[in-house]
């Protein structure tokens, strides 16, 4: 594909990151046997338009070439590393439906998510918040129980704590609440830990969140895509009788452990890692890529590809640990580095934005809310930190982005806080917590020359360290938490 030859400019310091290809995969041995390759309401805001009075009300209007609001599909893959996908360079995971995305769309390959873990993750994906903003620190509350873990003795346990949590994230406009406003209806599936879907704003949805039947992090969502995808079918149908946009939320549990792929991936994959563990994650990564195939080819046979707005992202990162079946390695999921943060964003509406392969620009998760508004034409909420990237002017003005890391088992912030990051590229400061990581070191890479993050500079550029450090410091005197205190 073409943007696999994307060249690196590295000239008057714009920082160009393409894909990148061998350079890459020579960088770590190691790694690179592994991986690469042989790689949600009170208070509403709205902008009201004469275009969007006229097409919520009564009189239907004709239809222009170029529709106002867009049908709006997120796809959100579930642990899954920044390489691992055919147009990032990987070698041998084929991932045809997402590359074409990619292609065909304006992609950027240096994009971040706001958490390395799913939850919190998901909850700024949903809202375009930060971690500490929406309060979703981790994936479950701290809370004693005597029931096994997991069983519904303790999923009831944890309802009894993480219901407060809930009820305080309801409160917080999501993309679905505001699209509803707009007259949008929307669907929830896959992924979803914050109680049922309504939480989150969504009209329909799959996740129940009933602790007595399994619900934690999706329930009868985890189905899509692994058993099939009629549910968003029907959906779409619906929608389309009713002469409604929609806003879809495909959040499967893919490439999610358990890898247990199709055996014709399985079979195809086993010759060509080093391990199995590591032949049933990369087989994991084509079947979800399949599976997007499938809805994207579901909206185009409606004759929809013009009026739909895809947007794709990743949750968190992941390495397959080689000897270990559907366990995580260091240094990705759960952790401050590329390997856990990073994922490209894709935005791609045919015919509308024009494709563009953006390696200078880096952007955050919390920017797929601010750009689906600008699309929309709907009044962001006054905290939210992203920015619509279509606008090329707030986008090349932008310095700097940051993430957080929390504990996996959290309570507040201030036990509950690793590490904060800060993202100035083509530097990247992580800065542990010194009241919970004590015994940790501020590390600074220059993540264009080692996207592995193998080579700390700390040492060596102590006024970059010093200059983020204060970056850092101002955004948390400048940002609110979720009980609206500084941060």
């Amino acid at each position: 594909m073409k943007i696999l030859h994307v060249t690196q400019q590295l000239e008057n310091r714009k920082y160009d990151f393409a894909p990148m290809g061998q350079r890459i995969l020579g960088q770590t041995k190691k790694l690179t046997e592994v991986m690469m390759a042989p790689m949600k309401s009170i208070i509403i805001l709205l902008f009201v338009t004469e275009i969007l009075f006229c097409s919520c009300g009564i009189q239907k209007e004709e239809k222009s070439d170029t529709p106002d609001r867009p049908n709006i599909v997120l796809i959100i893959s579930d642990d899954q590393s920044w390489t691992d996908y055919s147009f990032m360079g990987h070698d041998h995971i084929k991932t045809p439906r997402i590359d074409r995305l990619a292609e065909e769309g304006l992609t950027f390959p240096h994009g971040y998510t706001t958490a390395p873990l799913c939850s919190p993750a998901l909850a700024s994906i949903a809202t375009g918040l930060y971690v500490h903003q929406h309060g979703i620190l981790g994936n479950d509350p701290v809370f004693h129980s005597t029931e096994k873990k997991y069983s519904e003795g303790w999923l009831i346990d944890r309802m009894h704590i993480y219901s407060e949590r809930i009820n305080e994230f309801e409160k917080i406009p999501t993309i679905a609440d505001l699209l509803g406003t707009n007259g949008y209806i929307s669907l929830q599936t896959g992924k979803w830990w914050i109680g049922n879907y309504k939480t989150g704003g969504f009209d329909r949805g799959m996740t129940h969140g009933d602790p007595a039947r399994g619900g934690r992090h999706g329930d009868e969502g985890l189905k899509i895509g692994r058993e099939g995808m009629d549910i968003i079918y029907n959906f779409i149908d619906s929608a389309v009788s009713i002469d409604k946009p929609f806003y879809v939320w495909y959040a499967p549990f893919l490439p999610h452990a358990p890898h247990n792929p199709p055996d014709s991936l399985r079979e195809k994959y086993l010759p060509l890692a080093p391990t199995e563990a590591v032949a049933n994650y990369w087989a994991m990564c084509e079947w979800f890529d399949i599976t997007c195939g499938q809805l994207i080819d579901y909206i185009d046979q409606k004759g929809l590809s013009e009026e739909t707005l895809f947007i794709y992202v990743c949750d968190n990162g992941w390495i397959q640990d080689p000897d270990k079946p559907n366990q995580y390695a260091p240094r990705s999921k759960r952790a401050p580095y590329e390997m856990g943060l990073r994922t490209p964003i894709i935005f791609n509406w045919k015919g509308t934005i024009e494709p563009e392969w953006n390696t200078t620009s880096a952007v955050s998760s919390i920017d797929i809310a601010s750009t689906i508004y600008g699309i929309c034409g709907i009044e962001s909420p006054p905290d939210l930190q992203g920015i619509n990237v279509l606008d090329k002017e707030k986008l090349s003005s932008r310095e700097i982005i940051f993430a957080e890391t929390y504990a996996h088992d959290f309570t507040v912030i201030d036990s509950s806080l690793l590490y904060r990051i800060a993202i100035d590229l083509p530097y990247k400061l992580i800065l542990p917590d010194e009241r919970n990581q004590p015994k940790s070191e501020p590390e600074l890479f220059d993540i264009a020359c080692d996207p592995f993050e193998n080579h700390d500079l700390s040492d060596s550029h102590p006024e970059k360290v010093a200059e983020l450090k204060v970056k850092i410091k101002s955004w948390r005197t400048s940002s609110r938490n979720q009980d609206g205190e500084n941060y």
